[in-house]
């Protein structure tokens, strides 16, 4: 082992200090230490995605570092300058990348203090100081705001970094095509959709970070459906994906954090927001799937409606007094004939609450609804439609652990993320048909007696109040 003394001058940290500001971006995700890559696998999925998806989402909680992360990758492609260890999508020649958040504010004080630094000091943030052309831009109407800024690659070209607003409007983001767009924060769904435009010819980047305090919006709504069909990647990323925040750091957050925020914040799911209905949380009702009993007491709830049918199915655990929804069903714009069969593979013995307002629609042919499913094979009472009580009974059953709901019912859960009163407290009927059926069932299992109805005659007893086959 040598000997020989290593002389390290306080001229050579300042050098060294002074270069690592300039360069954030070569010392990101780092092999080793706290903060390296294998600490951090949310982040890195996030980047490694964009491989093989042209849509990268990274739903996630406050203070874990998603725009940060965002930053680096847009650093990485504006200048080609990649780790080793990359594997994300690589442009190998200059490109033309917007980025957009709310409001021009915003998005000065967030996305571009973290691109750029702060105004008095261009370079300091995630892209290399020296990569960055002459002076920026200035966008008008916002002080220190950015427009276009230009950017070295390493080829020897230049790309074009621009700053957009989403307040701006869909317009604002028409006509140019881009080789990548990051939304820092949630954009509406038009201006996400116009986005896939601008990057379409190019089989550009749409990346997209935020944390989901409107709820389970169209964006969000989109972006899950897109995620199950395997269309884009959608990561959800937690506190516990964030090993800088000190069980302190939470403990101080989660204080000031409102109730109905609290899910958003710290774990990525969609805020239930300040005029849900329901505010307890999903963790609260959600229960793993198991084997219902036989003795346990079977009953659904059917809400028909030619844009949307929807069925929620309910076991009742009478010695508990608990109510249980197990599965669900929602579907759009299908004939009755395709709604039964469904509903008959879940167990054609089960009684059906129906709404009770199917008796005055009609289908084309003119047959009452109600008659419709009747002659499909289900067995079908009228259910009680009494919507403040039937909500009353859920949100009393909730608080008190009485109303249960399988993990697994995911059209349940997606509906209760949005279910809410506007400001006059009228319920808002949008995305409501799940949560209808549930009032349903637990409505008819409350106030029906364990009655069994004659599978032979199922028109018989339609209109009394009765229970539900055990």
């Amino acid at each position: 082992m040598s000997n020989q003394k290593i002389n390290i001058t306080i001229d050579d940290v300042k050098a060294e200090l002074e270069r690592r500001k300039y360069n954030k971006i070569d010392y990101w995700f780092p092999d080793t230490g706290p903060f390296a890559r294998e600490n951090y696998k949310k982040h890195i999925k996030f980047l490694e995605d964009s491989a093989t998806n042209r849509e990268c989402a990274l739903m996630a909680a406050n203070r874990i570092g998603k725009s940060e992360c965002a930053a680096y990758a847009v650093s990485c492609h504006l200048t080609g300058r990649y780790p080793k260890w990359w594997t994300g999508r690589v442009f190998n020649k200059p490109i033309n990348w917007l980025v957009a958040g709310e409001t021009g504010k915003l998005v000065r004080d967030s996305i571009q203090l973290k691109l750029l630094g702060p105004p008095n000091d261009i370079g300091s943030g995630m892209i290399p100081k020296d990569c960055i052309i002459g002076k920026p831009r200035p966008k008008a109407g916002t002080p220190d705001a950015v427009d276009v800024v230009y950017i070295r690659h390493k080829t020897g070209g230049q790309s074009l970094l621009q700053f957009q607003s989403y307040d701006q409007g869909r317009t604002a983001f028409q006509a140019t095509e881009r080789d990548g767009i990051e939304l820092d924060e949630e954009p509406p769904l038009d201006i996400y959709s116009e986005c896939l435009i601008r990057t379409m010819t190019t089989n550009g980047l749409v990346l997209s970070t935020f944390t989901p305090l409107k709820g389970v919006s169209e964006t969000v709504l989109a972006l899950q459906d897109k995620a199950e069909k395997g269309l884009c990647s959608l990561t959800i990323a937690t506190w516990d994906d964030a090993p800088h925040l000190t069980e302190k750091d939470k403990a101080d957050l989660m204080a000031s954090l409102p109730p109905h925020q609290r899910d958003a914040r710290t774990k990525g799911v969609p805020a239930l927001g300040s005029g849900a209905v329901f505010q307890i949380s999903e963790a609260d009702i959600s229960c793993n799937p198991f084997e219902i009993p036989k003795h346990f007491k079977r009953l659904y709830g059917f809400d028909v409606g030619w844009n949307n049918t929807a069925c929620a199915w309910g076991a009742y655990d009478a010695e508990a007094d608990v109510i249980y929804v197990t599965h669900t069903y929602k579907r759009g714009q299908a004939e009755p004939a395709t709604h039964a069969q469904a509903i008959k593979e879940r167990g054609d013995w089960i009684l059906g609450a129906i709404d009770p307002a199917s008796r005055g629609r009609a289908q084309a042919d003119g047959e009452q609804l109600i008659a419709l499913y009747r002659g499909q094979g289900l067995n079908l009472i009228l259910a009680d439609n009494a919507v403040e009580a039937g909500i009353f009974d859920m949100y009393e059953r909730m608080a008190t652990g009485r109303l249960k709901v399988f993990s697994t019912c995911f059209e349940f859960f997606a509906e209760y993320r949005l279910y809410r009163r506007d400001e006059k407290g009228k319920i808002v009927k949008q995305n409501d048909h799940v949560m209808d059926a549930a009032r349903y069932m637990v409505r008819s299992i409350i106030g029906a007696g364990v009655v069994n109805v004659k599978r032979e005659d199922p028109y018989a007893k339609a209109n009394k109040r009765v229970g539900w086959m055990g």
